[in-house]
């Protein structure tokens, strides 16, 4: 059958666009009238004028939308009041006005500051009422709440105070003219005069004592989750304090921060699969950036010897716990330096980062399976521990390992196979020297790292971009930084030699010609840098997002970033089109 043939038996549903059957359209329909007419019920009931939303708890989302649509409607069309102002002249935020008013002594209990006049605005999260002519409501705003105590002997036209306080809900936007006060119980409050409507808010709250439970709400509604949970804003308040503090401490050792390139034609700097994307004006594709790296490296050839970048970078893998296809990253470059200063910083910088965010202690807890599971009690205070990785494999396989300057080859290769196997260490394939150390390396160390601790040692097969150790022949000057068993940073003595930088990036063409899609390209315009000149240099990068799961006590990747990535919505009531269409979130993403 024809595709006009099926699309002259769909019909568009009115309300949401979508084409279905006329089965299912008469369906929706009589469902749609009978909950207008339960919403009429409700409306039409008699209600005593001091609980106007009495009726409203027996109300199911939809019916509740519906009937505060059709009040909020009402109002647009009478202007009495205007529920969507222009403007409210706040004169004070909460926060100050609990740190002006809210000291002990200041306001005594039951009595209010005559001749301060305050205006305040925020998020209603509860209302209580007691009699027509008094009502509490909780204000919330930038992390804190303070009381509203609405009495009709305040209010500035009293007649109208109850018809005045019938309009506000749960999760509206107010604006509060009134004097600081403190109710009989010695509460800090403020007791209005005015009282307006700034945006009212259409959906039903989540109860303020369970909260809003359910994770995937959470995530792809996190202006909900931001709205009833402080934990959450506590959580993306101290991510925005990590940036803060990496930034200022870079910039007082003298570093510029920079910004690199999101696209380009070579996806370097990193062993990970990148992300393809087109641009349409040069027909070109091009890959987002899994490492801003090589740009970085660049930049210090042409002088500026100390250079960081704080960004998003992406790559196309798997998503976990631990792992998101998009996150930030901090990478500096410091000329004359190299894998041991960067320890060293790192130490400070983590140290310091730590006490700055806990009160002056070093030691931070961190459950891995969530509140109620194990526990980890990591200690940030230098030094840290750090484990050689050969001598390390060695010490917990019980085997010898072929001499380093051998562990490319193909009698290693077998070798690291063999151990594999003889340990039920898991490697797919391409199972290449670099992937199958790599396991070995997750089986037997990073548990070891619960505190923050260095693994040195690795073998050049792993590290393109490092810088051969200068006493250690086949092993590199690198350290990747593990705590909790997880890495959340890496740092080279930077390769500077031409040539064999180009040896390196041609044994990396070889592993991705072997299926290896994270393996890098060989990037000329970077060689020809290298040509150029660049100093003995340190780079180091490190994950933010995981670092703040440390630091926050976040289990999953996804409690950490705001708009995290989401498989889309399955739309079940549109299956008798031809092609499903997934619904995605309001901010788009998927």
């Amino acid at each position: 059958m024809s595709e006009e043939t099926n699309a002259v038996k769909l019909h568009k549903d009115p309300v949401t666009g979508e084409l279905i059957s006329k089965t299912e359209l008469k369906r929706r329909e009589k469902q749609r009238d009978k909950e207008a007419r339960k919403v009429e019920r409700v409306a039409a009931s008699p209600q005593p004028p001091s609980n106007p939303s009495q009726n409203e708890d027996d109300l199911n989302p939809n019916q509740y939308f519906e009937l505060r649509s059709r009040a909020i409607l009402k109002l647009k069309e009478t202007q009495s009041p205007n529920p969507y102002p222009h403007k409210f002249e706040v004169t004070k935020s909460i926060t100050a006005f609990i740190e002006e008013y809210g000291a002990e002594g200041r306001i005594r209990p039951g009595e209010k500051l005559e001749g301060v006049i305050v205006a305040l605005a925020g998020r209603i999260r509860t209302v209580r009422n007691s009699g027509p002519k008094l009502r509490f409501y909780d204000l919330h705003g930038e992390g804190t709440r303070v009381q509203i105590l609405a009495n009709a002997k305040d209010a500035e036209n009293q007649e109208d105070f109850v018809e005045t306080h019938n309009v506000f809900r749960r999760g509206d936007i107010v604006g509060v003219i009134g004097k600081p006060s403190r109710s009989q119980k010695g509460e800090l409050s403020i007791s209005p005069s005015k009282m307006v409507l700034l945006a009212p808010n259409l959906h039903q709250l989540p109860s303020g004592h369970f909260g809003l439970k359910d994770q995937e709400t959470r995530y792809r509604k996190r202006y909900l989750d931001l709205i009833v949970s402080e934990d959450t804003r506590r959580i993306f308040i101290t991510r925005a304090k990590v940036i803060n503090y990496i930034r200022t401490y870079l910039n007082n050792l003298g570093f510029l921060e920079v910004e690199t390139p999101m696209m380009s034609m070579i996806a370097g700097g990193a062993t990970a699969k990148p992300f393809i994307t087109h641009h349409n004006d040069l027909n070109l594709d091009l890959y987002l950036r899994v490492a801003p790296e090589l740009y970085l490296k660049e930049l210090t050839v042409g002088g500026f010897d100390r250079v960081f970048e704080i960004g998003r970078v992406f790559r196309n893998e798997g998503i976990d716990l631990t792992h998101n296809p998009e996150f930030t990253i901090c990478e500096f470059y410091m000329a004359y330096a190299d894998m041991y200063d960067l320890m060293d910083i790192t130490e400070n910088m983590l140290e310091g980062m730590v006490k700055y965010l806990n009160k002056g202690s070093t030691v931070v807890k961190f459950h891995p399976e969530g509140k109620d599971g194990k526990e980890y009690v990591m200690d940030f205070k230098a030094p840290w521990p750090r484990y050689d990785m050969i001598e390390t494999l060695e010490e917990k396989t019980g085997t010898k390992f072929p001499p380093a300057d051998t562990l490319h080859t193909e009698k290693a290769n077998k070798f690291l196979r063999d151990l594999c196997q003889k340990h039920n260490v898991e490697c797919s394939e391409p199972r290449t020297n670099a992937r199958l150390l790599d396991k070995l390396v997750g089986e037997f160390i990073e548990p070891l790292c619960i505190s923050p601790a260095f693994i040195v040692g690795h073998p050049q097969v792993m590290s393109p971009l490092a810088k051969w150790h200068r006493s250690r022949p086949g092993l590199c000057e690198r350290f990747e930084g593990f705590m909790c068993g997880k890495e959340f940073c890496n740092a080279y003595t930077e390769l500077n030699d031409p040539f064999e930088q180009r040896l390196r990036f041609e044994e990396q063409s070889r592993q991705k010609e072997q299926g290896d899609d994270e393996a890098q390209a060989i990037d000329e315009t970077f060689v020809n840098a290298l040509e150029h000149g660049l100093p003995p240099t340190g780079g180091w990068g490190m994950g933010i997002d995981r670092l703040v799961m440390f630091l926050t006590d976040s289990p999953n990747i996804k409690e950490v970033l705001l708009f995290p990535a989401m498989k889309p919505i399955e739309n079940v009531t549109n299956v008798s089109t031809a092609v499903p269409v997934p619904t995605l979130a309001a901010s788009g993403q998927v």
